[in-house]
């Protein structure tokens, strides 16, 4: 009976054994390809610098509406201006403007700020009041 018990385990175990060597030696399946993620959306460059002249300059009396300044995201009161083009005004915030509504400064009184930093501001207020 020992004799057959064991010939029973060594058969078990030689199954067992030739079972995870098929396994072992099986070719492994293709790792499959690489999804590829879907392209982002196009980001728009934030305009970092007319973001700063604004926070830094503009805000103070375009935020409060100061000496009738509009404020960045008041469609109603951008629209008109908006409407004249970008050249006209960058040249109200660059020379200053007095008009029916109010006055501009020139650079927002900030003489040290450049043409280009003007722009940008300009730019970043635009931005915000589409």
């Amino acid at each position: 009976m020992k004799t057959s018990q064991l010939l029973l385990a060594l058969a078990i175990a030689a199954s067992l054994a030739a079972c995870g060597d098929k396994e072992a030696s099986a070719p492994a399946a293709a790792p499959a390809a690489p999804v590829a993620a879907p392209a982002p959306a196009p980001v728009m460059a934030e305009n970092a610098v007319g973001k700063k002249v604004y926070g830094s300059v503009c805000a103070l009396c375009h935020a409060a509406a100061v000496a009738g300044s509009p404020k960045p995201g008041d469609k109603a009161d951008w629209g008109p201006r908006i409407a004249q083009g970008k050249e006209v005004l960058y040249k109200h915030a660059i020379e200053g403007f007095t008009g029916a509504k109010g006055m501009m400064p020139a650079k927002g009184g900030s003489t040290t700020l450049t043409d280009d930093e003007i722009k940008a501001a300009v730019d970043h207020m635009v931005s915000l009041s589409q």
